[in-house]
């Protein structure tokens, strides 16, 4: 380590110490006056006792109180001027001075340089009369004024420029961290568009595969051209639904294709597609379901897709599935029922995403094993 950065090592270890433990500086301070006034103590017991110990208490709260302490002390200098008695408070009037340009406010320093003028002249002129030179004598007290005020100031001058630095330091790093999460989030986008190229380039070749096989299975006859069909029709719908989602993250000049969210009437086209897959599933409403929010919507239908997902899944081959909604009291309650074999009991991402979707709507989402197969009971409130 260099000189330089010893010094400023041990200038800051200093400053942590004195913020850490002010007595022990403040006792420094005060161990030099006790023995200049040592002297004065035997001439005169009683009164320099007396006088010495009025001092002590404002160097020790001179810090929290700066212009008080001047006051006290600028009042036990003006006694001692008057009683003839010499205890060192004029050396602690300077350091009170220096504490206020140091701590106080700038109409306190203003105010404490005029009391130690008018009391410097005091004393020159009038309660301890200097007979020869009292200019240079008054110019040099004020002078060693002058420079506890200077000191005082500059050290006020460091302390709010640390402060600065330090507030400056906690806002680069605050800085910091936000681009961090920015470029985490750029990075997340980029990922999400990358998913969106490939995943929509695979479905879209599924897409045409599926309608080429269909249009091949319609001219010879066969029955897998229906099959085909919805595999096709499924397809579009999920390129449809990736595209929406993740369209708008691609950058470029024009507008994603934008269409609206599935509602409750989006399930006639996705049951087909269900059966098709080789899950019978039987349908039944009651109560007025168009006047249900879009929100509230879209939240049932996920619900439903997620739940005759998992029933694919899981509920094995033969099993068949029950949607119910019902929508009452400003409460629509959906329940998907199969006779499977039941899923896993771990909470899959699905479930965990019905819960969080019955949360939003202040519902509850209740999941388990019924008395055959796997029971979906979710009930959510629409707002008022």
């Amino acid at each position: 380590m260099s000189g330089q950065g010893w010094l400023v090592d041990r200038q800051a270890r200093l400053r942590v110490f004195d913020r850490r433990r002010p007595w022990v500086t403040d006792t420094l301070v005060a161990v030099p006056i006790v023995l200049f006034s040592i002297p004065n103590i035997i001439e005169d017991p009683l009164s320099a006792t007396v006088a010495t110990l009025a001092l002590l208490p404002p160097l020790y709260w001179r810090r929290r109180y700066p212009f008080p302490a001047f006051l006290v002390t600028a009042t036990i200098e003006l006694v001692e001027g008057l009683l003839d008695v010499g205890v060192g408070a004029g050396v602690i009037l300077l350091v009170m001075l220096f504490g206020v340009a140091s701590r106080g406010s700038w109409r306190a320093l203003a105010w404490s340089s005029a009391i130690t003028v008018a009391l410097l002249v005091t004393e020159i002129y009038l309660l301890n009369p200097v007979t020869e030179n009292r200019i240079v004598t008054l110019f040099l007290v004020i002078g060693t004024a002058g420079a506890a005020v200077a000191s005082g100031v500059a050290v006020r001058t460091r302390r709010a420029y640390l402060v600065a630095l330090e507030d400056r330091a906690a806002r680069l790093e605050v800085e910091r961290d936000q681009r961090a999460r920015l470029a985490v989030a750029e990075e997340r986008a980029r990922v999400a568009r990358e998913m969106h190229d490939i995943v929509g380039h695979h479905v879209s070749v599924i897409v045409g595969l599926a309608d080429g096989g269909a249009a091949l299975a319609t001219s010879r006859g066969e029955q897998t051209a229906e099959p085909l069909r919805l595999i096709g029709d499924t397809g579009r719908q999920a390129l449809s639904e990736l595209r929406r989602v993740l369209g708008v993250l691609r950058e470029g000049g024009t507008d994603p294709q934008l269409s609206p969210q599935p509602g409750i009437e989006d399930l006639n086209r996705l049951l087909p597609s269900i059966r098709a897959a080789g899950l019978p599933v039987t349908y039944s409403t009651s109560g007025e379901l168009h006047t249900l929010g879009r929100g509230v919507q879209l939240a049932v239908y996920r619900i439903v897709q997620e739940a005759l997902t998992n029933t694919l899944k899981h509920a094995g081959r033969g099993a068949t599935a029950d949607v119910t909604l019902a929508v009452a009291d400003g409460e629509v309650r959906v329940q998907v029922r199969d006779n499977g074999r039941g899923v896993p009991a771990a909470p899959s991402h699905g479930l965990l995403g019905m819960q969080e979707r019955a949360a939003m709507y202040d519902g509850v989402a209740t999941t388990g094993p019924a008395e055959r197969g796997w029971l979906v009971d979710v009930v959510l409130r629409e707002p008022s």
